[in-house]
């Protein structure tokens, strides 16, 4: 839908509707009604002065918001908590009174970050163990076709296309641990009061700490948690935001080497993202298939992790019990991150689900190398048959920067085992067996194995197993 104003790709391209409810208005606002409802009932539990009545007439208003009034009320009041507070008690005007009794504006807007980011973790959760799962599947499918591995993207030992994919399945499983360890330590701030100290709900309570203890212990339960933060200023530690971002941003490292590895592999035709039937590569070059998901997964990346540094220089910033310079970066960055991680997630599940692997091109590439890997067994033979090692190796040295330099200047084929053959110095060894590329994956297919069973056999008991592609909106 076209628009005169500036519409975020996040919400308007990428990230999933779940996603953007989340941090959505109706569904922050409401929390906020929940909280106050909340607050509410656990000070009539504790003794306060506040009616069944009132707390009906909350609750039936919850969802029930005018924003255009909240909007008069806040140009009016300059505070967005208050313009809430008035347009709640507009809607519950026997409440109207009660309403953020004993309470500062970080009761609402803090406990309901922490709800919103306990709910979108959950979703990148499920998301993040999904494509794991796929990925281990993968793996398993893949587990015997051989390739050529890389180290400074230089040819290397051999490996498998399985095995390779498990050291994109290991990093987002780390990521995923990552992530259960935020949900399992996220708390709420609950009714720490303006400075942290409660001193508010002791005066409500005239001079009663337990009833105080009681409040906070109530609060929080009855949104979900089952513990607070031990010690709060005026907000929960922003140290908790770093250390979230950090989570996401691990998410996004692990996402970004794994599409930039699709992108080399796409380049050298061994494997590639999944292409669609009506999909156009390029404007202008029709035989084009390039690999935008991929391409777009990196471009998201980049966005997350560079979010990691507003999290921690808030946090490192927040003097003494608070300051508001947080806020409006904290608006930008939490649900942004998040926005932006979930429409990683879906592209790494729309890719993982129907990977492409060409394995003659795989075979290919291993061909035009293997005669340098099969030099190392070569010259531990022609040792045991009496050679020199020294003298043996600066032969193969010879042969192989000669052979290089053939193919690399007159577009040669591989013949170094040719000339390996006719030089005397390795007279004793067989030189006509056929080079098996198995016989250099050393463990690799053992290795898919039993990292199925070990890492992702218990992501599929806990979440289940693969489910469909996701269908990217764009």
């Amino acid at each position: 839908m076209s628009s005169e104003f500036y519409q975020n790709p996040l919400i308007a391209r990428y990230a999933s509707e779940e996603m953007s409810r989340i941090w959505g208005d109706q569904k922050k606002f409401s929390t906020w009604r929940r909280l106050w409802v909340a607050l509410a009932e656990s000070e009539k539990e504790l003794g306060i002065d506040i009616s069944d009545e009132q707390l009906a007439e909350m609750k039936s208003n919850i969802d029930d918001i005018d924003f255009d009034l909240a909007k008069k009320y806040e140009k009016k009041l300059r505070h967005d908590v208050m313009a809430h507070v008035h347009t709640f008690g507009d809607k519950c005007p026997s409440a109207k009174g009660i309403i953020h009794l004993g309470a500062t504006s970080c009761f609402v807007t803090d406990n309901t970050d922490l709800i919103l980011i306990r709910d979108a973790l959950n979703l990148v959760e499920q998301r993040l163990a999904q494509v794991i799962v796929n990925l281990g599947n993968f793996a398993k499918a893949n587990r015997d076709v051989a390739c050529l591995a890389y180290t400074h993207l230089q040819p290397a030992q051999p490996t498998t296309v399985g095995k390779r994919a498990t050291l994109w399945a290991y990093d987002l499983a780390m990521d995923l641990e990552e992530i259960q360890s935020r949900i399992q330590k996220l708390k709420a701030r609950s009714t720490k009061g303006t400075t942290g100290t409660q001193a508010s709900f002791l005066k409500l309570f005239e001079g009663d700490h337990e009833k105080c203890r009681s409040l906070e212990k109530s609060v929080a339960e009855k949104v979900g948690f089952a513990e607070c933060y031990a010690v709060t200023g005026q907000t929960y530690s922003r140290k908790i935001d770093a250390q979230l971002l950090d989570a996401l941003s691990g998410i996004a490292g692990s996402a970004h080497k794994f599409a930039t590895d699709l992108r080399i592999l796409s380049h050298k035709k061994e494997m590639e993202e999944p292409f669609e039937k009506n999909q156009i590569g390029s404007s202008a070059m029709a035989y084009k298939r390039n690999p935008m998901r991929s391409e777009r997964i990196c471009s998201l990346a980049r966005f997350v992790m560079s979010l990691q540094s507003s999290t921690a220089n808030t946090f490192a910033v927040q003097w003494m019990e608070r300051t508001l310079d947080d806020s409006a970066n904290r608006r930008l960055t939490l649900p942004q991150a998040f926005l932006a991680i979930d429409s990683i997630l879906l592209i790494l599940n729309n890719i993982t689900s129907g990977l492409v692997v060409y394995p003659a091109m795989c075979q290919r590439h291993l061909d035009e190398d293997l005669p340098y890997m099969e030099t190392e067994n070569i010259l531990m033979e022609a040792v045991s048959a009496g050679g020199d090692r020294q003298e043996l190796h600066e032969r193969i040295r010879i042969h192989s920067v000669a052979c290089a330099n053939e193919i690399k200047t007159q577009n040669s084929p591989n013949d170094l085992m040719e000339r390996i053959r006719a030089d005397q110095c390795f007279a004793n060894v067989d030189l006509n067996r056929e080079v098996n590329p198995f016989s250099f994956v050393g463990r690799a297919r053992e290795q898919v194995d039993e990292f199925f069973q070990s890492v992702i056999q218990p992501i599929v008991d806990r979440y289940g197993e693969q489910g469909e592609a996701s269908d990217l909106r764009v």
